[in-house]
């Protein structure tokens, strides 16, 4: 296999491609980073559908692996007719007003003469469009899927399918305008590299909102309002979804280098490995401090918080400042769950705890701890020296950004449920999923294990959903 890739670096390099511009040999290189970086977001997909379904019951795994796997289908296709154009092409501060599905080039010295350039805020990346076109789609998958474990196990799938539609082609696509498109956010200091903001964040909003309104799970909390655990059925499945979203997102990191820059791909990829690692120590350490247990699942998350914590600065803060970022991100993930749940905010997977919570402090922290030696364009945060001001746009991006979201998604998922409607009835919800939607079930001997808990207080098994009056067959 490795010949078979090293044949075709050496293919790609010799054969000329291009007569004027930047070197043949710069844009096969740059082309193939930011095309197999792609390839690893892309993947993550898979991360999110395993992690999503192992943490939450049997009775709901294929229900939440088929949301993964339609909703990178439903968001790519509305990031192409819409999405892409409102995002990247030129327009006003607000939004891109043209260069729907690809129509237009992007004024880097690739484009030809026949198309009206309308892409200039991505004319810095030397590479196809169509490369970056399929770079940025796979992002805008990951910001849909983090929506889905927040809600999993009680919401209709064509309403998150229809949910995630609108989030992918106007909300994510408008913000995205903001930040990276050349728009208004931009030009007042703020800086997200690879999206703790853009992608995180406003998944995190988005699944927030969708949390509250739907409601908590049959079973949650009980009638004195104390939580109830919930365990999910495969820390097999929650453990490997989480390995392949810590490798894809080396990818999502490194490649928004979108050049083969070997020093600005090693730097990210570093401050992302060292953020990774604290992120899973931070959360050790909380979560033991609090229980007097290791718990996996708060390592997984743990981890995830981490990567989330360095996105948005991992190319402009140092090694050691990584480790920093990452295990307070990681703390706070562990803490997070704690609140959402006194909150009664029902969330199966914590991903508003690391997505949004840490998408946020991700943020702000280039405003402590970014440095000029790394970027004199951002320059050096609190810590180093900058000042207030940094930080401060930092905080303006967050905010406007978070009532943006908030906003828009509100509307919308009200909207969607008072006309096709939101959350599934109580005999599909005490069934499952699988069953009552997709007509199938993860296992042959599943037989409503997956109901049971066990209470915090370690009392035996117990159910706790009440069984309705009317129960579909479930035979």
């Amino acid at each position: 296999m490795h010949r078979v890739i090293a044949f075709t670096l050496v293919t790609l390099i010799a054969t000329p491609a291009f007569a004027e511009g930047p070197s043949d040999t710069k844009v096969a290189l740059d082309t193939v980073w930011v095309v197999l970086a792609g390839m690893l977001v892309f993947f993550m997909n898979a991360g999110f559908g395993l992690l999503e379904a192992g943490l939450c019951r049997a009775k709901n795994a294929v229900n939440i692996l088929a949301k993964n796997f339609t909703v990178a289908a439903f968001a790519g296709l509305a990031f192409f007719f819409v999405g892409f154009g409102l995002m990247f092409a030129d327009g006003n501060g607000f939004l891109g007003t043209s260069g729907w599905m690809l129509g237009g080039a992007d004024n880097s010295p690739l484009s030809g003469d026949d198309y009206a350039g309308v892409f200039s805020s991505l004319s810095w990346a030397t590479i196809p469009l169509e490369a970056k076109f399929f770079f940025q789609a796979c992002f805008a998958m990951a910001a849909a899927s983090i929506v889905s474990g927040a809600v999993a196990e009680r919401i209709k799938f064509p309403s998150f399918i229809a949910f995630s539609v609108v989030l992918v082609s106007l909300v994510y696509a408008i913000t995205g305008h903001w930040i990276w498109g050349g728009g208004w956010l931009a030009s007042m200091g703020f800086w997200d590299f690879a999206g703790s903001t853009q992608v995180h964040s406003v998944g995190g909003w988005a699944a927030l909102t969708g949390a509250i309104i739907l409601g908590a799970r049959n079973g949650k909390f009980d009638k004195q309002g104390n939580v109830r655990a919930i365990p999910g059925h495969s820390m097999a499945l929650a453990t490997t979804g989480g390995f392949i979203l810590w490798l894809g997102w080396f990818g999502f990191n490194a490649g928004s280098t979108m050049a083969a820059d070997p020093v600005a791909i090693a730097h990210v990829v570093t401050t992302t490995m060292l953020a990774s690692l604290a992120g899973i120590s931070g959360a050790l350490a909380a979560s033991y401090l609090r229980t007097k247990k290791f718990d996996l699942s708060m390592m997984i998350n743990g981890c995830l918080a981490g990567l989330v914590g360095i996105t948005a600065g991992c190319a402009f803060v140092s090694a050691g400042s990584s480790v920093i970022i990452g295990f307070v991100a990681g703390a706070m993930a562990v803490a997070a769950v704690e609140i959402f749940d006194r909150a009664k905010v029902d969330d199966p997977v914590g991903a508003i705890s690391v997505h949004l919570v840490g998408g946020i402090w991700g943020t702000l922290a280039i405003g402590l701890f970014a440095e000029a030696s790394f970027s004199a364009d951002v320059g050096n945060g609190l810590f180093f020296g900058g000042g207030l001001g940094l930080l401060g746009a930092q905080a303006l991006g967050v905010a406007v950004v978070g009532a943006f979201v908030v906003s828009v998604s509100v509307a919308l998922w009200l909207g969607i449920r008072a006309t096709i409607g939101l959350r599934v009835d109580a005999e599909e919800e005490y069934v499952g999923l699988d069953l009552a939607e997709m007509g199938m079930r993860a296992y042959t001997t599943d037989d409503y294990a997956g109901m049971r808990v066990v209470s915090p207080e370690g009392a035996p098994l117990q159910v706790v959903e009440s069984k309705p009056a009317k129960v579909v067959d479930a035979s």
